[in-house]
């Protein structure tokens, strides 16, 4: 009797001591976390971007309702731009930012220069040496150049190419010059869905290409579907790349941004709502309104 105790008694030692280190291993093993992302939609293409714990604004148009002229050349080239008031006020627009991501210098997407509200001093990325110059001599003093592999505190930014409007277009060479170049941005970091924002751009083969390496779980597309006058096709995405997206990327969410802000977007958000609905990709599409936040 004796000896079955001391025996008992040895191997609940001996398997309590075994233990010990696998429920230390449990407690120190690395557990997989997702980190929020959240977009909110602010007016036409400006967004605020919470990735990874850091806030990018991202084309920033902060002007008044009416405050320029529309694009000449373009589609109701007499309505003023913007359209419509900004959702909040810009001092809500720039709290908490901790950089700027500008796509390219047209001014619906870039109207920096014409106020003192940006901080001169504020990380701000670029698509080339071009825009990086112009906006330099605004008086912005740390303006980079978005590569293949720019990293801003923990987030890889990668730029990704596009163009601002058709093969056809880009033949002719003063409307080439006018539609310039524009990039879109690929947003990364580990435990962080990934986000590809197109930018101004038509479906083309860089966006295939950034679809199929990157694998995006989110989507922001321009998808406005912009016109310029006497001009056959668009200058930016529309409804139909809305839907290819859709199709194209069956594990992504799709938002459909960049409309009923300026003069030459010939699809509202109504119209894309409607034709969303006729093809059924509610489920994976969003349209916000401006001030809206999406989160992920």
């Amino acid at each position: 009797m004796k000896q079955s105790k001391g025996l008992t008694l040895f191997l609940s030692l001996a398997i309590g001591a075994a233990s010990v280190p696998a429920r230390a291993a449990d407690n120190t093993a690395p557990t997989a976390t997702t980190q929020l992302v959240q977009i909110q939609q602010i007016r036409n293409a400006t967004a605020k971007i919470n990735y990874a714990g850091k806030t990018f604004l991202l084309d920033p148009f902060l002007a008044k309702k009416g405050a320029h002229p529309g694009f000449p050349g373009t589609f109701n080239s007499q309505l003023r731009n913007p359209l419509i008031e900004l959702p909040m006020s810009v001092k809500d627009v720039l709290k908490g930012v901790d950089a700027v991501i500008v796509s390219h210098t047209h001014l619906d997407h870039w109207d920096g220069g014409d106020h003192q509200s940006i901080p001169k001093a504020i990380p701000l990325f670029v698509q080339d040496e071009t825009d990086a110059k112009l906006i330099r001599g605004q008086g912005f003093t740390n303006v980079r150049i978005l590569g293949e592999n720019s990293v801003f505190e923990g987030v890889q930014l990668t730029r990704i190419g596009g163009q601002h409007g058709t093969d056809e277009m880009y033949s002719k060479k003063p409307l080439a010059d006018m539609l310039g170049k524009a990039m879109g941005i690929m947003f990364q970091a580990p435990g962080t869905k990934t986000v590809y924002v197109a930018g101004d751009t038509v479906w083309r083969s860089d966006v295939d290409q950034a679809l199929a390496k990157f694998k995006p779980d989110v989507i922001v597309l321009n998808a406005g579907d912009a016109r310029m006058a006497g001009v056959v096709g668009s200058i930016i995405m529309g409804k139909d790349d809305v839907l290819h997206a859709y199709q194209a990327m069956p594990n992504a969410t799709i938002i459909a941004t960049h409309m009923d802000a300026i003069n030459h977007m010939t699809l509202s958000r109504k119209d894309l709502k409607e034709h969303v609905k006729q093809h059924g990709i509610q489920d994976r599409v969003r349209i916000p309104a401006d001030g809206e936040i999406l989160k992920f």
